[in-house]
């Protein structure tokens, strides 16, 4: 692109018989925003001067804010990139005389191929008068002009959700502008609304307080095409920021968030589901007590979540969970829980999502801290407290209800011990291991969720209570050895690891006391099951398993005996 002095120069040199009064200048910036693969680098002419005006003017660049001439009618001629001369233009815009003194802002657009493009409105510049060069108020506000540049996309308004909470463009059709918006430098969220239906389209983040545009004037475009399939599979639909310097465009982001979901639905019809977001397929065969750890998802658009058991499609689904958006930048973790099942489960608090919108993928209160974040997922326990009975750390949770979240206990990475009461303190019911230091979970963020239900016998036989631990990875929840009662299991006895720790195989040793179907598997410490093998039915009587533990990675395991009725879940070892 020529400098100021030289685009000035080459649209004097293209005015014939220039007055004093016709010297008179205004300022312009020329703003390149046609989508069109025909037009994706121009040189502009002005007047059929001889030398480009923008010479190699590309999509989504800015020439800047320069003087030009004022008084005098313009005809501004596009031609491809690297033309010789005048006579390779292929469109032709009229503008008539900028006024002495005045400020513009040109924004070329529209379509100049024949075919390939649906809908083709013409190319054209579309000019605002009464432009700024910096925010009319000062340092700590911004001036932003809205511009509709997209040629597919309809009328639209544009609501902001995280400062203002409200509309910020009403009805803004393609070729127009809405006038400036007078903005404190802050971070906003933009969400894009076809205004005939409402209907979401995009998100995005302007993060004016981390752009250093403090005290400037923006001009925020809608560029590209909502669906480049129809429109020679050009450039998609973005929204797009002039701070009125020469260059390229800056490009707002699409809003994200980070989001865990945990299945912890006891209900055997819900064991294994497929999961759809706004009717995608977002997560398939999705089992109990599994997680997907931290993925990133769309923030700032409406999510409509199915769930359905695996390989129903989405006409299966359970119900519809709607979630209006979440929010841009930030962390969230989402446990879905409750019953689906018509019949055999006492109570059976509906199917749907527990969210906690301040979720952790590290601790945030120590490198040589663990944070512990807890819910109460099983539906047929009571309100309960949580104490620490290891180091005599005492309540450390209180009076937490069924779908609650107790908020992230920050706690010294050590070896606890953690006993479920009941409200009144008074009644010990269970105690579990929670090893942080065994686990090596320094500086980690845990979710430990209290899973299955406290009377099998009333739901289906379905499994059985106990802690579980998700570690923000994606694979199985790690359990939480029992120490004492609820998922003991009386046909089993006996059980122990031999060797543990081992550097080679290891053998668990365990007595049936009657027939039971056995399945075994190794949890490692990111919930990952590296490996997994199924008895069938064992007979009464004295048994021994072989681990290929020599196969295994240094580390902490967890080995789970299954049966019918519960589990039980021994440590390993390995050690090279």
């Amino acid at each position: 692109m020529k400098k100021s002095k030289l685009i000035l120069s080459a649209m004097l040199a293209g005015i014939s018989s220039v007055s004093v009064a016709q010297a008179q200048t205004a300022r312009l910036e020329v703003i390149h925003n046609s989508a069109d693969a025909a037009a994706a680098v121009v040189d502009v002419y002005v007047n059929g001067g001889s030398t480009p005006f923008i010479d190699d003017f590309a999509f989504r660049t800015s020439s800047g804010f320069v003087d030009v001439p004022a008084g005098v009618a313009l005809s501004i001629g596009v031609a491809p990139g690297n033309s010789t001369g005048p006579g390779d233009i292929i469109a032709t815009v009229p503008v008539g005389p900028l006024t002495s003194g005045e400020t513009y802002i040109a924004i070329a657009n529209g379509i100049v191929s024949p075919s390939g493009y649906m809908p083709a409105p013409s190319f054209g510049l579309d000019i605002y008068t009464g432009a700024r060069a910096a925010a009319a108020g000062g340092a700590g506000t911004n001036d932003v002009l809205v511009y509709h540049g997209s040629t597919d996309a309809p009328m639209v308004d544009v609501d902001e959700l995280n400062v203002v909470g409200g509309e910020a463009v009403n009805d803004l059709s393609y070729s127009e502008f809405q006038g400036y918006l007078t903005l404190g430098v802050e971070d906003y969220m933009l969400q894009i609304q076809a205004a005939a239906s409402g209907t979401a389209v995009a998100a995005f983040d302007a993060p004016l307080s981390t752009l250093g545009v403090d005290g400037a004037a923006l001009t925020v475009l809608a560029s590209g095409f909502l669906d480049p399939s129809m429109n020679s599979n050009g450039a998609a639909f973005g929204l797009f920021v002039s701070t009125g310097a020469a260059g390229p465009l800056l490009e707002l982001p699409s809003s994200m968030a980070r989001l865990e979901v945990i299945h912890n639905s006891a209900d055997a019809a819900a064991a294994v589901v497929d999961v759809f977001v706004n009717g995608d397929e977002l997560i398939p065969n999705f089992a109990f007590r599994t997680t997907t750890g931290f993925i990133d998802v769309p923030a700032g658009m409406p999510l409509a979540i199915d769930v359905a058991p695996d390989g129903a499609g989405i006409g299966g689904s359970v119900g519809t969970i709607n979630i209006p958006f979440l929010g841009s930048g930030k962390t969230y973790i989402a446990i879905a829980n409750g019953i689906v099942s018509g019949s055999g489960y006492s109570p059976a608090p509906a199917f749907g999502l527990d969210i906690f919108d301040m979720g952790r993928e590290a601790a945030t209160s120590g490198s040589s801290n663990t944070d512990v974040l807890v819910y109460h997922g099983s539906t047929d326990a009571p309100t309960v407290d949580v104490a620490e009975t290891g180091v005599g750390a005492g309540t450390v949770v209180d009076d937490i209800s069924y779908s609650e979240f107790q908020g992230y206990l920050e706690l010294p990475t050590a070896d606890y011990v953690l006993t479920i009461q009941d409200e009144t303190g008074a009644v010990n019911v269970a105690s579990f291991d929670a090893p942080l230091a065994t686990l090596t979970l320094q500086g980690a963020a845990v979710t430990v969720l209290a899973s299955g239900f406290l009377d099998p016998s009333m739901n289906s036989n379905g499994a059985g209570f106990g802690l579980w631990a998700s570690v923000g990875a994606s694979g199985g929840l790690i359990p939480l050895s029992n120490v004492t009662g609820i998922d003991e299991v009386e046909s089993i006895s006996n059980a122990a690891l031999f060797p543990n720790p081992t550097n080679d195989n290891a053998t668990m040793f365990f007595d049936l006391i009657e027939d039971e179907n056995i399945n075994m598997e190794v949890v490692n410490t990111m919930g990952q099951r590296v490996f997994v093998r199924s008895f069938g039915e064992m007979l009464s009587g004295n048994h021994r398993v072989e681990i290929p533990a020599s196969e295994m990675a240094p580390g902490f395991y967890f080995v789970n005996l299954r049966t019918n009725s519960g589990v039980v879940s021994t440590k390993l070892q390995v050690v090279r």
